[in-house]
């Protein structure tokens, strides 16, 4: 038995082959199966209609499934006029706002923000300020605290943290 020198410098790709190799187009993946209720739909389109840019916005993420790309598309169609004419959209936002105004939130959870390279709590409906301005809410897990609004001055010169306390309230100590 022999074999091919491994270290030639002709390679056997290079060569043409003894008979050609016939190589059929490829044609794009259809389905033309009737619409029967039995047969799975290949195609789905997915929707995400939100209602704020914040996560706190209610999201709607209906999808529709058809057996062709038209099809599916159609009634992706369909199905958003539909909802907006049911008035659907509007529901969900009315139904949205009604579960937020039923619910009473953890004690001494503040919302977050981003500052100076950290998420804090932001605060801005709180009657804590100080001689500096606002004061600052951090929630520690098992402590918070309201910090002197004065940003940028020393320790020396901050007013006193006001530290929360069993019953749920903040005085200084």
């Amino acid at each position: 038995m022999t074999h091919d020198d491994p270290f030639a410098d002709q390679s056997p790709w290079d060569e043409p082959a003894a008979t050609p190799v016939h190589t059929p187009e490829e044609k794009p993946v259809t389905t033309n199966a009737p619409n029967v209720p039995n047969t799975p739909a290949p195609f789905k389109i997915g929707f995400t209609l939100k209602a704020g840019s914040g996560f706190e916005s209610e999201w709607m993420t209906p999808a529709v499934y058809g057996h062709s790309a038209e099809e599916t598309a159609t009634r992706g169609a369909e199905l958003l006029s539909a909802m907006k004419q049911a008035g659907l959209i509007d529901l969900t936002a009315k139904a949205a706002q009604y579960a937020r105004a039923q619910y009473k939130g953890g004690a001494g959870s503040a919302p977050k923000k981003f500052e100076n390279g950290k998420v804090v709590a932001a605060n801005p409906g709180s009657d804590y300020t100080c001689d500096h301005g606002q004061r600052s809410f951090k929630d520690g897990g098992s402590w918070a605290a309201y910090f002197c609004g004065g940003r940028g001055l020393d320790k020396s010169q901050q007013c006193q943290p006001l530290w929360r306390q069993k019953d749920g309230t903040f005085r200084s100590k």
